[in-house]
């Protein structure tokens, strides 16, 4: 099983998830970040850190991110297969994190 970044991480970013992932299974691409599930232990360690509540089990994702999955291991290979290295080290969000943080109620 895996944990999966969901669309609550679109134009945010926050990188506290990666800080406490044993494994760098996170990976940047230009909206948001994503797991690479062939890497993720399910150590659930990175859901407390996120705050926009964008990731998830696998097993508990909501309906309406069950795309999330397959988006979270297409581009997390594509990232992969070029040359990109998971993201390890804190990083400022996107600058329109704070206001999205804001719409989606945190």
């Amino acid at each position: 099983m895996t944990h999966v970044v969901t669309s609550n991480c679109l134009d945010c970013k926050f990188t506290d998830c990666v800080l406490v992932c044993p494994v760098d299974c996170f990976y940047e691409v230009e909206t948001q970040l994503v797991i690479d599930p062939d890497e993720c232990i399910d150590c659930s360690a990175c859901v407390a850190e996120c705050p926009v509540e964008a990731i998830y089990a696998e097993d508990e994702l909501p309906d309406s991110e069950e795309a999330a999955l397959e988006l979270n291991a297409t581009l997390s290979a594509e990232v992969k297969d070029n040359g990109g290295e998971p993201i390890t080290d804190q990083k400022d969000p996107l600058p329109t994190a704070e206001d999205r943080k804001s719409a989606l109620g945190f």
